[in-house]
């Protein structure tokens, strides 16, 4: 399992990528993002392109994931620009048709690995028409998007209801890398990290994204302990996966079970999201 850091600050990059996290993404995804997250406390990224030269400077032996905008005029220019700046692998958000995936991965030729992060509704009924691309390296799940395009409540709805068991599939059937998601400390989060990591290995994730959580302190308390705290809790995730790796089938299910309860619990205490269509 691969841990995913999202900063564009090339010192803790590179403490980061000591603790044992694998890949670090910069995020230039800006368009539209505000007018679907706004208001929502979700993270929206200030990074900007000159970022990403940074950070590979601080890390020039981890995988640096470069999250680019949605196709636009000017897509060619960004793409060429994250690669030449040491991008190895590059995310396209928010598509809606294999024919958009199949541009970007064109676009790329080959001169990075490509991930697609599914977060819309068409992208999803359509998946078996662009999970297959030649080109195409990696599915990633976003679930904060999908879930409010399918007008779920909880973001890990998706998984309780067996969506991404569909994009696991699929990515299995094409020999797909594939993630989803986002991850809290262990015992932390609306979803504990424990149950999220679980469900990770049960569908055969192999990357995720670790949430604002994991460096909070380094934010709110510069002044504390952060790297001791950060470093231990990695450790803590890393040991957990090994654990949660042993497990018996029937313990799997079991734990299965478990998420799908947790989740709908948590479901019914909050408000409906708004379909986005």
């Amino acid at each position: 399992m691969d841990f995913i850091q999202i900063t564009n600050d090339p010192a803790f990059a590179a403490f980061a990528v000591g603790c044992g996290v694998a890949r670090i993404m910069v995020d230039l995804e800006r368009h539209g993002k505000q007018e679907r997250q706004g208001g929502l406390g979700t993270f929206i990224s200030d990074h900007v392109p000159a970022d990403v030269a940074r950070v590979r400077r601080a890390v020039p032996q981890a995988e640096l994931i470069v999250r680019v905008n949605p196709l636009h005029a000017d897509s060619t220019a960004e793409i060429d620009q994250a690669i030449a700046d040491g991008a190895s692998h590059l995310m396209l958000p928010m598509f809606r048709s294999a024919d958009t995936v199949a541009q970007f991965v064109e676009r790329v030729a080959g001169r990075a690995r490509t991930i697609a992060l599914l977060e819309t509704r068409d992208a999803l009924e359509a998946r078996a028409q662009w999970a297959g691309l030649a080109g195409l390296d990696e599915i990633y799940v976003g679930l904060n998007d999908l879930h409010r395009e399918l007008g779920m409540r909880f973001m890990f709805e998706t998984l309780a209801a067996g969506v991404v068991d569909l994009v696991a599939a699929v990515a299995r059937q094409h020999g797909k890398r594939f993630g989803f998601g986002g991850i809290a400390r262990l015992d932390e989060g609306l979803l504990p990290g424990r149950v999220v990591l679980g469900e990770h290995l049960r569908l055969g994730s192999s990357s995720v994204i670790l949430s604002r959580t994991f460096n909070r302190e380094r934010i709110e308390a510069p002044e504390s302990d952060w790297r001791g705290i950060y470093a231990d809790q990695i450790g803590r995730l890393r040991h957990a996966a090994q654990v949660l790796a042993q497990r018996e089938p029937a313990e799997v299910e079991n734990d299965r079970l478990l998420a799908i309860d947790l989740i709908t619990r948590v479901a019914r205490t909050l408000a409906p999201a708004s379909a986005a269509h």
